[in-house]
């Protein structure tokens, strides 16, 4: 949904349409970013016209920084281990 609203605005029904979902659970989906902050909305007629926020999710970017940070560290603690161990094997 986030892909699709990245390139171009659409209504939920587009969205509905574009993916494998009923659009119950298409509306409630944009509900949720919706009410995150992570999509705006807007009124043309009788549609509504949902749009990406990319600004949010730089938020969500920065504030993902510091769980990149541990697990990459963690990751990196894991390779040490997994090399250790094919040197004590060899």
């Amino acid at each position: 949904m986030l892909e699709i609203l990245r390139d171009h605005p659409a209504t939920a029904g587009e969205l509905a349409d574009a993916l494998p979902i009923a659009r119950p659970g298409v509306s409630r989906h944009l509900r949720v970013l919706r009410e995150a902050g992570l999509v705006d909305v807007r009124q043309e007629a009788q549609r509504r016209i949902y749009t990406l926020r990319p600004e949010a999710l730089v938020e969500v970017d920065e504030w993902l920084d510091d769980y990149r940070v541990l697990w990459q560290n963690r990751l990196d603690a894991l390779h040490t281990e997994i090399a250790r161990g094919k040197k004590a094997r060899k």
